[in-house]
């Protein structure tokens, strides 16, 4: 697996929803490469049950190696989004990375479903990814082997998962048919402006406040891997050529055992980890 310190020097990455969780964790990887970082999350202020703001998470980026910058603001707004890119553009003179982390979700039965959260899951995972990759297009177009990883599952037409939770699973799988939809879009460019779009999702349940807020959080934390295992298959893909990554739907677990990765229980989880929604047991 790479490890080297300045695999990713000078290369700049904008987070959406990041002040926290996956997102954080995946920033820090890309800092402590040399990353500059900038977060767009809406945390200004700390929250009575979650950890961390923007402003901590920038702390965290820098402690770890990186240069960070918070922006303020809402992945669903155009403005704000147009601001982050921006800063990150002014600041550090341009984009060579965007992960799409931020992302709602709501598992009701359908007919317990509201509207408000059926429209939540749709702007932020799906109007959100669009909106932050389709702005910092020109600037990652202008980048050299520039990469895209969007937080989304594989596509899994197990009439399990399908029945699920419907709404949610259009959300997300929204999210990797733009993926795929922009690999095949931009990722063949014969120009050198080709950028590898991917897709991460873990195998696992990871420990992320949002597990530790379920009734069974407890029991579900000790079966859950931590966020390490997202952030270092995330800094193995955006360390490899772009063009290798291009169309890919990645499993966390898949990317560092094909890295040479050959024990994850560093990673926690137990015997017995729980395995992710979308992801089915062997």
């Amino acid at each position: 697996m790479k490890n080297e310190r300045d695999s990713l020097a000078d290369r700049t990455m904008v987070v959406s929803g990041g002040s926290r969780g996956i997102g954080l964790a995946i920033a820090l990887g890309a800092a402590k490469r040399g990353a500059n970082v900038v977060l767009l999350a809406k945390t200004s202020e700390p929250h009575p049950r979650l950890p961390g703001t923007v402003h901590t998470a920038v702390a965290d980026v820098e402690a770890a190696g990186g240069k960070g910058l918070a922006v303020v603001g809402d992945v669903r707004r155009e403005e704000d989004v147009q601001r982050a890119v921006d800063a990150a553009v002014a600041h550090f003179g341009g984009i060579d990375i965007v992960v799409n982390n931020a992302s709602a979700i709501s598992t009701e039965p359908t007919e317990h479903l509201s509207a408000k959260k059926f429209d939540l899951m749709m702007d932020i995972n799906v109007r959100g990814t669009f909106l932050l990759t389709k702005t910092a297009l020109p600037h990652l177009r202008a980048s050299r082997d520039a990469h895209v990883i969007t937080l989304a599952p594989p596509l899994n037409m197990n009439p399990h998962w399908l029945g699920a939770h419907p709404s949610y699973t259009v959300s997300k799988y929204g999210m990797t048919l733009l993926s795929l939809g922009w690999a095949a879009e931009y990722g063949s460019a014969e120009d050198g402006t080709a950028i590898g779009f991917s897709c991460l999702w873990p195998q696992t349940y990871i420990a992320t406040s949002a597990v530790t807020n379920l009734a069974e959080g407890d029991d579900l934390v000790q079966r859950s891997r931590s966020t390490d295992i997202m952030a270092d298959a995330a800094v193995d893909i955006l360390t490899r050529p772009a063009a290798e990554s291009n169309g890919q739907t990645y499993i966390d677990a898949d990317v560092l055992t094909a890295a040479g990765v050959t024990d994850l229980s560093r990673y926690g989880g137990g015997d017995d980890p729980m395995w992710d929604i979308f992801v089915d047991k062997p």
